[in-house]
């Protein structure tokens, strides 16, 4: 079992609650912890008991960067808004880092986190 984060800017949301949504068998088989709205969005509408560790924008992007660096969480699917500047960019660029410093795989985008989800499946599948 993974601990995976999930994380929206607010022009992202429903693109990640659509991709929740479509990979909630294999997301339910992981330990999953989001930023508050994230998370309390997603566990509003599916199932799935997302922990909430803070607000991106009050510090939750380098709550989440410290977790990276104590090891405890494996994959991050960050929908990034690239087109609204965001007063935070700082701790943006600062979780990125770290997850690339510590190669843990973060997905910006929604084919980076649709592969990401095809992999879990495929590392499960060769276990069995």
């Amino acid at each position: 079992m993974k601990r995976i984060a999930l994380v929206a800017h607010n022009e992202k949301k429903s693109e990640m609650l659509a991709w929740v949504k479509r990979h909630k068998d294999e997301l339910k088989k992981h330990k999953l912890i989001g930023t508050s709205n994230t998370s309390k969005l997603i566990n509003s509408v599916l199932d799935l008991q997302i922990e909430p560790f803070g607000h991106g924008p009050n510090g939750g992007d380098i709550l989440l960067a410290a977790q990276i660096l104590e090891g405890k969480v494996d994959e991050v699917i960050f929908l990034i808004d690239a087109e609204t500047p965001h007063g935070h960019e700082h701790d943006i660029q600062t979780l990125i880092r770290t997850a690339v410093l510590n190669n843990v795989p973060i997905a910006l985008n929604l084919a980076t986190a649709d592969f990401l989800v095809e992999l879990n499946k495929s590392e499960r599948e060769k276990e069995v």
